[in-house]
């Protein structure tokens, strides 16, 4: 009778849950994989095992993070509006940072130094962007969006202003302005959709 694999896909989960709060609680020098394997009741044998050291497990972490963000937009299905379906895709790119916090923080904040956009990584952070850009280029194609600018110039400029957002909300910063960012959220976010809508 096979032995049962202790190192699985479940341990994997949790020792990436645990490790991306700690980025987002403490930064980067506070990721240790000895306190990691403690704190979820495993070994770090079996975060060698599974990651094979620190760098691997924030690049896991780089791409687990990318691959959730582009599931949770690819669930956003496209309508017979353009412009409803890029504001559904903008609430669905706050919802899933709102949702995974420390994932987001891997991907665009400073806690893991510059992210490692290389093979793996680089494919899964395309997910989401691809979709956006697929959303514009449709809105685009349907007289919607203007003619007049290149798709990925006005995909960037949408990312901008939700990533903006998104992150004053998640940071909770303090502004001198009244507005707070996330109830401001949909109106700025369709304010700038309708900067590109077609004249």
């Amino acid at each position: 009778m096979p032995r049962p694999k202790v190192h699985d896909e479940s341990l994997r989960d949790r020792l990436l849950e645990r490790a991306g709060q700690t980025l987002s609680a403490q930064g980067l020098t506070a990721l240790s994989l000895r306190k990691l394997a403690a704190d979820v009741g495993t070994s770090t044998t079996a975060v060698y095992s599974l990651f094979g050291g620190k760098p691997a497990l924030v690049k896991a972490l780089a791409d687990e993070a990318f691959h959730r963000l582009g599931a949770d937009l690819a669930r956003v299905e496209p309508s017979d509006d353009p412009i409803e379906d890029l504001v559904a895709l903008g609430v669905a790119y706050r919802d899933s940072a709102v949702a995974d916090p420390h994932l987001y923080d891997v991907m665009f904040a400073g806690t893991v130094g510059e992210p490692p956009f290389d093979g793996e990584t680089f494919t899964a952070a395309a997910e989401p962007f691809a979709r956006l850009i697929q959303f514009v280029e449709r809105g685009i194609e349907r007289g919607a969006l203007r003619a007049d600018a290149a798709a990925d110039t006005m995909a960037l400029g949408l990312w901008a202003v939700l990533h903006g957002l998104v992150t004053l909300q998640l940071r909770d910063v303090r502004l001198p302005v009244a507005a707070d960012p996330a109830d401001a959220f949909e109106t700025t976010l369709r304010t700038t959709v309708e900067g590109w809508r077609a004249r």
